[in-house]
């Protein structure tokens, strides 16, 4: 018996799904290993020099580095085919991580604002002339790992959760680069500290952001971009629908939306063409792929069971209904 339509098509999702994943890691690990060979030496010198600015940079450096490894471990546990209770598998590691950074990202932001203040108030001599070099090569370590994480695929909430940090990090150290040369030229030590509270408001702009959307899916939103309102009364226009019910729109993962509902069809019709027909049109529409119907026939003043509960899956696992 030949290959069915839609195994052919989950079959060819999912290699294609691979070997961007295997793309992905590739770009991440670049990128960790740029931040990593660059930030022992950024540690050392903001020590030498006294700068915060340095130092926070060192510090969300570490985070990026961490960012980057977290990730690497949750696309791995991920791939990790649905076993046992974990019917989808461990896909949502991978919000998990995203939202790990963005904790992270707000724990230094608050910590950075609170020591600039202090220092704001008695600033340390800094040696301008040497964070203005450190940072001026550090904008060019994390221009080259901004641009491999850019070739990523940034739709995956794992992967913008790195890509954040290594962003913000670059901001960090322009910002850095201006106060050191500020320093080294004029002395005002306390733009060191100014530079901080850039640095950390960059942090928790993008801490902020992580936090919110990883929360929109563990509670189940439905994906941006996607109304379930405009959803419904595409289903309800499909011919032969009579009523629907419990209509739920998630994502499973970043990039991986989920639809589930109860729909009646009128009784002298064929209830599973009209869950293809419905099947089709969300898959074309809207790009969803991984869907649950239960049809079932109206007749006046009753609902009467066809028979027609049917489960369709086109993402990595088929179960019996």
């Amino acid at each position: 018996m030949g290959t069915s339509e839609p195994h052919k098509h989950d079959h060819e999702h999912h290699h294609s799904h691979a070997v961007a994943a295997d793309a992905d890691k590739k770009y991440l690990i670049i990128a960790l290993l740029l931040l990593l060979s660059f930030m022992a030496v950024e540690v050392v010198i903001g020590i030498m020099a006294k700068s915060l600015a340095l130092l926070s940079d060192a510090g969300h450096m570490l985070t990026d580095v961490g960012a980057i490894g977290l990730a690497l471990v949750a696309m791995r546990l991920a791939k990790r085919p649905a076993t046992g209770s974990y019917t989808f598998g461990l896909k949502r590691v991978e919000i998990l991580s995203a939202q790990a950074n963005g904790v992270t990202l707000l724990l230094l932001s608050a910590w950075f604002i609170i020591e600039a203040i202090r220092r704001l108030i008695d600033p340390p001599v800094v040696e301008g002339q040497l964070v203005t070099v450190i940072a001026v090569v550090g904008i060019g370590v994390n221009l080259l790992a901004v641009w491999a994480m850019s070739k990523a695929n940034r739709q995956s909430l794992n992967v913008e959760g790195s890509f954040q940090h290594v962003l913000t990090d670059l901001y960090a150290f322009i910002a850095t680069a201006i106060a050191g040369g500020i320093i080294w030229w004029t002395g005002w030590n306390r733009v060191d500290s100014i530079a901080t509270l850039v640095v950390a408001g960059l942090m928790l702009k993008a801490g902020i952001g992580l936090v919110r959307e990883s929360g929109r899916i563990f509670l189940e939103a439905a994906p941006r971009g996607l109304d379930p309102l405009e959803i419904a009364e595409a289903i309800r226009a499909v011919p032969a629908v009579t009523r629907l019910d419990d209509l739920h729109v998630w994502e499973v993962t970043s990039g991986m939306p989920a639809l589930s509902a109860h729909i009646y069809v009128d009784h002298d019709i064929d209830c599973h063409d009209v869950r293809r027909t419905i099947e089709a049109m969300l898959h074309d529409r809207f790009d969803i792929t991984h869907t649950t119907l239960q049809t079932d026939h109206a007749a006046v003043g009753q609902i009467e069971s066809a028979n027609c509960a049917f489960e369709s899956r086109t993402d990595e696992k088929h179960y019996p209904t």
